[in-house]
């Protein structure tokens, strides 16, 4: 029997876990650095940067969601996005992916979100076809962009140097905190 139940801090050892697996089923092991305390920080602190739901059958787990809010500033509404959805391959084909998309999307219409967002690895034919036998939509005139690690820093540290930045006399950390 599934049950879907949002985490808890104590499952933070098992999310990481998952996102271990995940990385390896996505040929990235060594890119999946985040550790458990990182993810007790950020998922279970004051302000949580996200959230995370477990699938169990009969009470094993067998995967999980990782998502949280972003906003479409076009539909002028919340969305949700996906970061990681993983099924153990011994569940796999007993409709747990499915449910927990479906989950995901209760709490989408529930919360007033206007859509239901994740990426997906172009090889991924399988989990790609399955989306689509949800009703998903590919979108392939929008591609993905990342700024990480050096290249993210390099871009924040001209910031400081911007006279538009200086001008305004408010760093984005001080901006946030105006906004509170």
């Amino acid at each position: 029997m599934l049950a879907i139940r949002c985490a808890t801090r104590q499952d933070v050892p098992l999310i990481r876990q998952f996102i271990y697996e995940l990385a390896e089923y996505e040929r990235a092991p060594d890119e999946a650095v985040a550790t458990e305390a990182d993810l007790l920080r950020d998922g279970f602190g004051q302000e949580p940067k996200f959230r995370v739901v477990i699938a169990e059958w009969e009470g094993q787990p067998a995967g999980f969601a990782l998502f949280f809010y972003n906003y479409s500033t076009w539909q002028g509404r919340p969305g949700l996005y996906l970061e990681d959805l993983f099924v153990r391959p011994v569940f796999r084909g007993q409709g747990i992916g499915k449910a927990l998309l479906a989950y995901l999307a209760r709490v989408a219409v529930d919360e007033g979100c206007g859509r239901l967002v994740w990426a997906v690895l172009d090889w991924n034919t399988p989990a790609i076809e399955f989306y689509k036998s949800l009703g998903a939509k590919v979108m392939k005139e929008w591609l993905t962009l990342r700024l990480s690690g050096e290249d993210l820093k390099k871009l924040a540290a001209l910031s400081e140097t911007l006279p538009t930045a200086r001008a305004v006399g408010a760093s984005p950390k001080a901006a946030k905190e105006q906004v509170r």
